[in-house]
């Protein structure tokens, strides 16, 4: 049972998964969880937008993915929705971003300009 709409998944979202649990499209089993083992572009690996599939997240990940373009990164940025997952990080307020699977902004919807500038 979904309460509130929580895990439902919508088109578009959770595209990856991976032998590791972090979204990369790698084969290596042997990574440790919650360490990345995609291949790094400018020093980041992955970009993860959690939240609950709210305006809020949905915002927050329209300008993560924009912030990326903007920046030139060619790495896409995935949108979290399924809880057990989210909780995983220890996040305690959405929408939150994952950057080389730490969580470096929680609670808020951070404008195009502040996501680049935590990605440089």
């Amino acid at each position: 049972m979904a309460l509130f709409g929580l895990g439902k998944k919508t088109e578009g979202e959770e595209k990856k998964s991976s032998c590791c649990g972090t979204g990369c499209d790698c084969a290596a089993p042997e990574t440790p969880a919650g360490e990345c083992c995609g291949e790094k572009v400018d020093g980041i690996c992955c970009i993860k937008v959690l939240g609950a599939g709210c305006k809020s997240c949905h915002e927050q990940y329209e300008n993560a993915k924009k912030a990326a373009e903007n920046l030139g990164l060619s790495i896409e940025v995935e949108y979290i929705t399924d809880m057990p997952k989210v909780i995983g990080y220890g996040v305690t307020a959405m929408p939150a971003i994952v950057v080389n699977e730490k969580v470096v902004s929680q609670g808020k919807v951070l404008k195009t300009a502040d996501v680049e500038k935590l990605l440089k």
